[in-house]
């Protein structure tokens, strides 16, 4: 597949990834690791809810967790310009047959909530409340000390046609493994905010969300999170890592709450911001892509994805076969 040209004026602004919001069977379970272990701050709590942000994180929430019966995400938020961006946003997805609404959320103002083509559910925003900035209260730091949050990646049936949909409302490819066989896009990892993602797309039975990512200050705030973990009754929730990305150069390290949901923390991959930037290929083939070191990802990393809320998973397209870890 060509890789679809940059759209530089796109129909409505999006700034970035700016949330997920997921259910959890056990809350408090659930607000302990990611509250006490992990590190996040706590913005609100009920006995239903809780919103949870990292520490440079002004926006009242970048993770929104809610009690129920079975675990799945809700929704994934993005943010856009401005006002104006929401009513063009809704125009253009209206104009393709996806159903657009205005919804209610707490702590934001008006919100989108549209599906793309594959049923994914998406919600835009402008404003969201504000809180005071608590990056330099360092005496608050705790685990792997999560600054902020930086991008989603998905299983998608179809990456190829993900890519042509999300680069139509501007989203930049920076780096792609491309499978030598068939010639598809077997993943590929988009932008808006100039880093290395915002969104990434992996080929596998989809939709679902393979993880979401918060930067962490350095290698070192990683290891200490292993160290926590694995001293405090949550070694088993280590799924992958520490390593070195070959695709984005990060630094890694992948954990998996009680009900499957699978979050990265990583730190150390590259600015994108320059309009001539040039997309990386790489092979599917290639043992450096999936860690510079050269050690394979485990089955899970393949296989397990959290669904999304009444969207039914379909097999993906193609059969490329990725490096497994024996």
């Amino acid at each position: 597949m060509a890789i679809p040209k940059p759209v530089f004026d796109p129909p409505f602004n999006v700034v970035r990834f700016s949330h997920l919001e997921c259910d959890v069977v056990d809350l408090e379970e659930a607000g302990e690791l990611y509250r006490d272990v992990i590190g996040l701050a706590v913005s609100s709590e009920s006995p239903r809810g809780m919103h949870l942000r990292g520490m440079e994180e002004r926006n009242h929430h970048s993770l929104v967790l809610r009690r129920a019966q079975a675990p799945v995400a809700r929704a994934l938020g993005f943010k856009v310009h401005g006002k104006a961006d929401l009513d063009r946003a809704e125009e253009f997805f209206g104009a393709r047959g996806l159903e657009a609404d205005w919804v209610e959320r707490s702590r934001m103002g008006r919100v989108l909530r549209v599906r793309d083509p594959w049923g994914v559910p998406l919600e835009f925003y402008a404003e969201m409340d504000r809180l005071p900035p608590t990056h330099q209260k360092y005496a608050a730091y705790k685990g792997v000390k999560p600054l902020r949050i930086d991008h989603v990646n998905l299983f998608m049936p179809d990456v190829d046609s993900a890519v042509e949909f999300y680069a139509e409302i501007g989203f930049r490819i920076t780096e792609y493994t491309e499978d030598p066989e068939s010639g598809r896009i077997w993943a590929a990892w988009m932008h808006r905010k100039g880093s290395v993602h915002d969104i990434a797309f992996t080929n596998g039975k989809g939709p679902r969300v393979h993880h979401i990512a918060y930067w962490v200050p350095s290698p070192l705030s990683i290891i200490d999170l292993l160290d926590i973990m694995s001293t405090s009754g949550h070694l088993e929730k280590i799924e992958r890592g520490p390593g070195r990305h070959g695709i984005s150069n990060a630094f890694f390290l992948y954990v998996r709450d009680a009900d499957g949901h699978r979050t990265e923390f990583y730190c150390s991959d590259y600015l994108t911001v320059d309009p001539e930037h040039e997309p990386i290929k790489w092979d599917l083939q290639d043992p450096t892509r999936q860690t510079l070191w050269g050690a394979p990802a485990p089955r899970t990393w393949f296989e397990e994805g959290m669904e999304f809320a009444g969207v039914e998973p379909v097999d993906p397209e193609f059969a490329g076969t990725p490096i497994i870890a024996p």
